[in-house]
């Protein structure tokens, strides 16, 4: 029996066909149960006010929560991600308040910046595959900050894996929240343009690293290695790197490994002049830049290593035709991680999605895709998997 129940009185396990009445335009991806109390949440906070509900298709409260707790001990990263987009939006004001600051000629407060990072190093000791999932929920008109944001969460994976002691890593990860802070002095038509610059723009463009180099100097209680960090993620083992033509030898562990997270986050990032490679190329243009000596090949090996094959959050084509995202690397067998399929590619919709382990099953992987091959959103996506539980 359809019956429409308002959103006040929604419980688990109840079976949810439709929306009947809202303030919004939220629209339901498919038909489904009510998994838990987070979800409920969620349809409140989009305005939703009464939902339409199948009866006899009704969990009783029971298997109801034997089926919350189910997916609580099996652990699917996408559960975490909210609490990681919490974190990452966090650093992202925290980013644009920097900003304002330095704009504004106002000293940096570090303050905030060793919290936010030692928060982020707390969660990716925890669990580093929900914060690279949510670096896949990118928006290009908010590179800048989402950015810096994302290269400290990597330098920080990146650390984490090589096994670097814990303060020092808290240093790594304020240079590499700080690395672009002098791009505020370069002027956003440079910045932003679509077109080829020309020599001239390109020097300003440069000129960013000497600006963070000043604005971080000045900042007090600042340590010699986040300096460090910020000053050479644009320096090249074969000298044609900036701003000072380092070479190798001349540049740092630290530096080295900043040059490979900055180079991949641009590449892996849509951006108001061009969009997005997938994982798998950026990997490979990396390796490309080791061959012709401009990024130490070793690092490059082990920071693909960390990430894996195929990192958490990639969308992959599997073999049976439909897509699945990465919710678990296999170090066993890199090329086989664990997948949750959720949209059949022939009839173009969204599926009940199913757990893969394609180290054990017959499906394999194709290829690693971006969402917009597709004509679909990132953001939805994810929203779509929370909902499912």
């Amino acid at each position: 029996m359809m019956i429409k129940v308002a959103i006040s009185d929604l419980k688990k396990g109840h079976f949810v066909v439709d929306i009947v009445e809202q303030h919004g335009t939220y629209n339901l991806t498919r038909a489904g149960h009510i998994k838990n109390n987070d979800i409920i949440n969620a349809l409140k906070a989009k305005g939703v006010e009464s939902v339409l509900i199948d009866s006899t298709k009704t969990i009783d409260d029971a298997l109801s929560v034997n089926l919350h707790e189910k997916h609580e001990k099996s652990g699917p990263v996408i559960l975490e991600v909210t609490k990681a987009k919490k974190l990452f939006d966090e650093s992202k004001k925290l980013q644009q308040q920097i900003l304002t600051d330095v704009q504004q000629g106002r000293t940096i407060n570090i303050g905030p910046v060793i919290e936010a990072t030692k928060n982020t190093i707390t969660s990716i000791f925890k669990n580093p595959d929900a914060l690279i999932c949510v670096i896949s929920i990118r928006n290009k008109d908010e590179y800048l900050l989402e950015h810096s944001v994302s290269v400290s969460v990597f330098m920080t994976i990146f650390a984490r894996f090589l096994k670097i002691e814990k303060k020092i890593i808290q240093q790594l990860a304020i240079g590499a929240f700080l690395h672009d802070i002098g791009k505020i002095r370069v002027p956003d038509r440079i910045l932003n343009k679509v077109g080829k610059l020309t020599q001239q723009e390109y020097k300003i463009i440069q000129k960013h690293v000497n600006h963070s180099i000043d604005i971080i100097k000045a900042t007090p209680h600042i340590s010699p290695i986040s300096l460090e960090v910020a000053a050479q993620h644009h320096e090249r083992s074969d000298g044609s790197g900036y701003p000072m033509q380092l070479k190798q030898g001349e540049i740092s562990n630290y530096g080295a490994m900043i040059a490979i997270c900055d180079v991949f986050d641009a590449l892996t990032a849509d951006r108001c002049y061009k969009e997005s490679y997938s994982h798998i190329k950026a990997f490979s243009i990396l390796r490309k830049l080791a061959q012709q000596g401009k990024l130490v090949p070793r690092l490059v090996d082990l920071f693909i290593k960390c990430l894996g094959v195929y990192p958490v959050g990639t969308l992959v084509e599997l073999n049976s035709h439909h897509l699945a995202i990465v919710e678990k690397s296999n170090q066993e067998d890199p090329i086989n991680p664990k997948v949750r399929c959720f949209y059949n590619i022939v009839k173009q919709r969204y599926i009940m999605t199913r757990n893969i382990d394609l180290a054990k099953d017959n499906d394999f992987i194709i290829r690693g895709v971006t969402a917009k091959e597709y004509k679909l959103d990132m953001n939805k996506i994810i929203e779509f998997l929370l909902l499912e539980g």
